[in-house]
């Protein structure tokens, strides 16, 4: 009897779009569906044997009334008082998970760099030019992809800033 040949689970819905908009921006990186939650850095770097600096957090924050995207080390916070006076942009304050999702159609937990209704005004985090592979959630809190800081800024059309206090 010969066996079937192993197909792997299509990819969640939100995760689909994700890796659409990465192959039409060229970047190679593949969405990987993991067993183990990404919701949190720390359960990122768990999951993927890899330091927690190296995660990518996608952070929604509101300047004014727009929303606005910072992609973080997981290794520190944002502070907000400091990345909008070097983006030069009105206060930042953490959105709801409801204006998350609304932002970019992904819930906390799982909200990717890109993917989203339209694009969002974007800060990568200067820190993560420090590691050669850096990991980004895919859509859903158990799907990511390897990137790099690079592949970020070229995705997002994002802005290279410092965003912990200390920069």
């Amino acid at each position: 009897m010969e066996s079937e040949p192993y197909t792997p689970a299509p990819l969640p819905a939100r995760s689909r779009e994700v890796a659409r908009a990465l192959a039409a921006a060229g970047i190679p990186g593949q969405v990987r569906e993991l067993s183990e939650s990404a919701r949190t850095a720390a359960e990122a770097a768990s999951a993927l044997q890899c330091e927690v600096g190296a995660i990518a957090n996608s952070l929604v924050f509101l300047s004014g009334d727009q929303p606005v995207l910072v992609l973080t080390s997981g290794r520190h916070k944002v502070d907000t008082a400091a990345l909008a006076a070097r983006w030069e942009r009105p206060a930042l304050r953490r959105a709801t998970p409801e204006q998350v999702r609304d932002a970019t159609g992904q819930a906390i937990g799982g909200v990717a760099p890109v993917g989203h209704p339209r694009q969002l005004p974007t800060v990568v985090d200067a820190a993560l030019t420090e590691y050669p592979r850096v990991w980004a959630a895919a859509g859903t809190p158990h799907t990511v992809f390897p990137t790099t800081a690079e592949e970020l800024l070229h995705l997002t059309g994002g802005l290279l800033l410092p965003v912990g206090p200390n920069a």
